[in-house]
């Protein structure tokens, strides 16, 4: 029986230091990209920019170089676009 997948995503740890892992899932093959916004909307880290197989992923996002702070994560695949909040406290 074939694995269903749906779209997912998330990071652990979080509030995390100095990195997250952010962890997503698509049920589809096509373009995924992944990215990290400071709160005002400023692109700060381009994760995933490139063609997917359906399935799990994890990538980790190493913020020793950013402030403290809220982020911003963004995946978009195919329609499908969803945003999450993640804190950095160091």
């Amino acid at each position: 029986m074939e694995e269903v997948f749906n779209y997912e995503i998330g990071a652990y740890p979080n509030p995390f230091n100095p990195s997250t892992t952010i962890r997503y899932q698509i049920p589809e093959d096509g373009m995924v990209t992944l990215m990290v916004y400071d709160i005002l909307g400023r692109e700060v880290k381009t994760l995933v920019n490139n063609f997917k197989t359906k399935g799990r992923y994890e990538v980790t996002f190493d913020a020793s170089n950013f402030a403290s702070g809220l982020y911003i994560y963004e995946i978009t695949s195919g329609s499908y676009k969803a945003s999450k909040k993640m804190t950095l406290i160091k």
